[in-house]
């Protein structure tokens, strides 16, 4: 029996005023995302194809795992940064 794995695909879209802010924000909030207990992987990247788009992918070993980054973003700098801007993410669950 394998692991549950939980994966986040999608994206958030920031606005010319706030590109700035969340290009610097982004740089500790992935270090310390991937620092996390349970983090497999964790990218956020520009889109090639649309300004102001990041892409985002995440993995964790567990439910348990992804909930305690989500619990520890919320209460984040990068929580406050991105606040309001749009998202549009996925969450699927599956065996390794």
């Amino acid at each position: 029996m394998g692991i549950t794995l939980v994966h986040l695909t999608g994206h958030m879209d920031v606005p010319d005023d706030r590109m700035a802010a969340v290009q610097e924000a982004v740089v500790d909030h992935i270090a310390l995302t991937r620092a996390e207990n349970g983090c497999i992987s964790f990218e956020v990247t520009p889109c090639p194809d649309i300004r102001g788009r990041f892409l985002v992918a995440e993995t964790f070993e567990s439910r348990a795992a992804f909930d305690a980054h989500q619990i520890r973003t919320k209460a984040s700098p990068w929580a406050k940064i991105t606040a309001g801007l749009p998202r549009d993410y996925s969450i699927t669950e599956g065996c390794e």
